[in-house]
């Protein structure tokens, strides 16, 4: 009689950065600051761009697609980090490890032709 493996996987279990409850804070603090940080001067390059005439050139068209696939490169992974860290959650389901991945590497992919057509 033939065995077959008969486990699924529903769900992945993540390890953090640290189990520690008092580096959680300030983990949560650096992440959320950093993200914040990439999300507002990347909006902010978008914004100059858009409201200068000068700046309507190619080179800087492009520079605001290479900003718009980095905000969505980094919104992909950090929030999902943030809030884990905030409520001790340590498990994404594998629908949600797969769209997560996914569209991780379509906009990596996206960051990666917009640099070699800039370039």
């Amino acid at each position: 009689m033939e065995t077959h493996n008969l486990t699924y996987i529903f769900e992945f279990y993540l390890t953090g950065f640290s189990e520690d409850t008092d580096m959680q804070p300030i983990l949560f603090g650096l992440f959320l600051s950093m993200y914040l940080v990439t999300v507002l001067g990347n909006l902010f390059i978008i914004l100059a761009v858009i409201s200068d005439s000068h700046l309507h050139t190619p080179m800087y068209f492009f520079l605001c697609n290479l900003s718009l696939a980095d905000i969505c490169f980094t919104s992909t992974t950090a929030p999902k980090m943030i809030v884990d860290i905030l409520t001790h959650s340590r498990v994404i389901s594998y629908v949600g490890y797969l769209t997560q991945m996914s569209f991780l590497l379509m906009f990596g992919c996206m960051d990666d032709m917009l640099l070699t057509v800039m370039a």
